[in-house]
């Protein structure tokens, strides 16, 4: 390394931070990456390595200067040029029209006016100072005369242009904007802090707004933060543009961000239709917007109609509805969702939120109530952004009455009263009365008569729905007691599907043991589950009977299931309804897995492929799994054996490929009745 650079590391430094810039432009202004990251990554290496060789080569614009220092950046204050004043809001449709009535009124127009149109962001405004195209200084609006100079912590923001793009670059610019997070962004910013135990921000403005705030820069740099720019001033002002919306199109060539949703629209009633078409929009944005911003299009206009002592008189800014207000948190009551999830609600002194009064609001967990430490009694932040249930996000802690009241949760089912059981490292406490709570009622019937459990033909979600709500079942024991009678009065349900139903459901009264264990929808217990523990107990009543200890001796049964299979046969209602079960005469039979010093193919690999007329797939798999097998669902050199129905493709080929041992359906059909499976 020598001490100055040479010719050719200048210029390829000069390179770099050209190719650098156009696909910083290319990927977060425009949305149209023209290389791959790893390439990115390879040419701003090679940059920072030149510029560490030779820190003469550094520059105001180079890309490097992203990723923020080490220094913390002191906010010094900055006093702005031309004043960043507030915005008048309308509130009204009405409003609005009263304001374009005094913009004509002032101009003596009888004509109507033109405006521009913009999406009012929900961040923060900065100014940036650009001379001879770099950026030189960066502040806050602050109180609109003085503001703070945040300026290491903007070269931070990929979409902020470190140099002006294009050729025509005044010597003197002011560019002004909103700098904002994206939803998408503060929703991974707000788990990244939460999961590192550090307070999260309550909505995507504050988090933009704290982000900009950061002592140390490198902080920001890791902040997904944005910026759209919404105006220009020149010092020169004979050089301004004629209309504001020229002035946008300036912003945009010279490499800024601006808003898509910006339109140029004559009258107050297109600006009624904007506002209406954006409000309409504005929850499937990816960022969070707080109104409209209508702005007179003529600059000569503008200056005409000048400013009152804190806002412009040619631009105004109507609100949408609030998404986020105050209330008071007067209970909580305990849900119960349709798998036993038990979710506690806020019940909220009514409030106008979201463009609806709010009198309830999700709490989602006990974890979340811990997190917020939200008490009855508190005040708190109520959000509501479109159809999203209303949600607490934060407590003034600092308005807690001394009458506050801890939030617990309750020992039992508010529902059926079964015991509510939480397992240590999960987040969702539930009911465990399963089978008989009300509330989860539907859920179960599902499960019990799926395919994959006692598979009852013809009784899908459909019928469950109506069979439940007419009152005809309330628990799986009540389908055993229905009569054609009850069926052929409904909606239809002719003879002949009342008579198929009757049978598909008596057909389903003995079922194999792990089966009904399976059918039975304890938590955590899956096909595979319910085999294991069917095969390693023999009988209902053993299982019923086993301690959690003795559960775990079951292999892929730790203490977690073990916790749900005990919880489950210790509700007293489960039980009633396993003995209402009884009663209708279901009998689980004797386990069709073989104990396994008698499975035959234990140990073994078996894939199935094409199709069998005998049997279907799941069939096959689980008679292949009674003894012993696991089915996987490819080919390898460790398969032990393929069963190639009709139509068998690749896996055959692949089997024949690798001389793995095949089987028709003849021969599958011959091995397990060899093995008393018919």
């Amino acid at each position: 390394m020598t001490d100055q650079p040479t010719t050719s590391t200048v210029h390829r430094a000069e390179e770099l931070r050209r190719l650098l810039a156009d696909y910083n432009y290319q990927y977060y202004v425009l949305d149209e990456p023209t290389v791959p990251d790893s390439e990115y990554d390879r040419l701003f290496r090679e940059l920072q390595q030149l510029e560490n060789d030779y820190p003469d080569l550094r520059t105001a614009d180079s890309p490097t200067r992203r990723v923020g220092g080490a220094a913390e950046t002191s906010f010094a204050p900055v006093t702005h040029r031309i004043p960043m004043l507030s915005l008048d809001n309308a509130f009204s449709d009405d409003e609005l029209r009263d304001f374009d009535r005094r913009v004509r009124d002032r101009l003596v127009y009888e004509q109507d006016v033109e405006y521009v149109c913009e999406p009012k962001l929900d961040g923060l405004a900065v100014s940036l100072h650009y001379e001879n195209g770099i950026l030189e200084r960066a502040a806050t609006r602050g109180d609109g005369q003085t503001g703070e100079d945040i300026t290491e912590n903007i070269r931070t923001i990929p979409s902020v242009p470190l140099r002006l793009r294009g050729k025509s670059v005044p010597e003197r610019v002011e560019v002004r904007g909103e700098v904002y997070m994206p939803k998408a962004g503060f929703e991974r910013l707000n788990k990244t802090l939460s999961a590192k135990g550090e307070k999260t921000f309550v909505n995507p403005r504050n988090a933009a707004a704290g982000s900009l705030r950061q002592k140390k820069p490198s902080v920001t740099a890791k902040r997904p933060l944005e910026m759209c720019a919404y105006s220009m001033a020149l010092e020169d002002e004979a050089d301004l543009p004629s209309t504001h919306w020229e002035g946008l199109q300036r912003v945009k060539n010279w490499g800024f961000r601006t808003n898509p949703e910006m339109r140029r629209v004559t009258g107050v009633e297109a600006c009624l239709d904007a506002y209406h078409d954006l409000l309409e929009k504005r929850n499937d944005l990816p960022y969070e917007i707080d109104g409209i911003v209508f702005k007179v299009n003529s600059m000569e206009l503008q200056e005409t109609l000048g400013f009152v002592s804190r806002a412009p008189r040619w631009a105004i800014a109507q609100k949408f509805p609030a998404q986020e207000e105050l209330t008071v948190v007067e209970g909580v009551e305990f849900q119960v969702g349709r798998t036993g999830a038990i979710t506690p609600v806020a019940r909220l002194k009514p409030v106008f939120v979201g463009g609806v009064t709010v009198s309830n609001a999700t709490l989602h967990n006990m974890d979340e109530i811990a997190r917020l430490d939200v008490r009855i009694g508190d005040t708190v932040f109520v959000r509501r952004a479109g159809d999203v249930i209303p949600q607490v996000v934060k407590v003034l802690i600092e308005r807690r009455p001394d009458t506050a009241e801890v939030v617990t949760l309750p020992p039992d089912c508010p529902v059926c009263h079964s015991d509510i059981v939480q397992i240590d490292g999960e987040a969702v406490a539930r009911c465990s009365g399963g089978l008989f709570c009300p509330a989860q009622r539907k859920e179960a019937i599902r499960h019990y008569a799926s395919r994959k459990a006692l598979d009852i033909e013809g009784l899908g979600d459909k019928w469950i729905d109506i069979l439940v709500d007419r009152e005809l079942v309330s628990t799986v024991a009540d389908l055993y007691l229905l009569k054609k009678s009850d069926l052929t009065g409904l909606e239809r349900m002719g003879d002949k599907s009342a008579d198929n139903l009757i049978k598909a459901i008596d057909s389903a009264r003995k079922p194999v043991l792990w089966k009904f264990l399976y059918a039975l929808g304890i938590r955590e217990v899956g096909e595979a589950t319910a085999k294991a523990i069917a095969s390693h107990f023999g009988t209902l009543e053993a299982i019923s009977e086993a301690s959690e200890e003795s559960l775990q001796s079951v292999p892929d049964v730790g203490p977690i299931v073990a916790g749900h299979i005990r919880s489950f046969f210790e509700q007293p209602h489960n039980n009633e309804t396993l003995e209402a079960l009884k009663n209708a005469g279901v009998e689980w039979q004797s386990e069709d897995v073989l104990p396994a010093q008698e499975q035959p193919l234990k140990g073994e690999t078996w894939v199935l492929t094409g199709s069998l007329s005998t049997m279907t797939r799941d069939q096959a798999k689980a008679h292949l799994e009674s003894l012993g097998a696991k089915v996987a669902g490819s080919v390898s050199a460790k398969t032990s054996c393929v069963v190639a129905g009709e139509s068998a493709g690749s896996k055959l080929a692949k089997a024949e490929k690798l001389n793995v041992p095949v089987l028709d359906e003849q021969e599958f059909t011959d091995l397990l009745s060899e093995h008393g499976i018919a």
